[in-house]
């Protein structure tokens, strides 16, 4: 049974990894990593500022999601965010796994 519960754990971590792996790709595939990075401001945030500003936020998916597809201005300072962050191709379950992913940065 342990052996069992510690497969399970390790499988469960690699599956993890690689949506966490997926995620940050399509980060840098969609350009997001165009203005933001993970741990400094660029353009715009740093993507762990985001998640700090909205870890207790009990809708900071939806919000997070809401931000990336229609894009923000006056949230971070006065340079403005496009709708999808500018991007042409980025769909709005992107932009779900986006906001997800970014939260997992805290």
């Amino acid at each position: 049974m342990k052996k069992v519960l510690i497969g399970t754990i390790a499988i469960s971590a690699l599956l993890l990894t690689g949506v966490a792996h997926a995620s940050a790709d399509l980060a840098k595939n969609s350009g997001c990593l165009n203005c933001h990075t993970v741990e400094t401001k660029l353009v715009g945030p740093a993507l762990k500022a985001i998640a700090a500003k909205y870890a207790d936020q009990a809708d900071a998916s939806a919000y997070l999601t809401d931000k990336i597809i229609n894009g923000s201005t006056g949230v971070w300072g006065p340079i403005p965010m496009p709708p999808k962050g500018g991007s042409a191709t980025l769909t709005d379950a992107d932009a779900k796994v986006l906001a997800d992913f970014i939260l997992t940065l805290k």
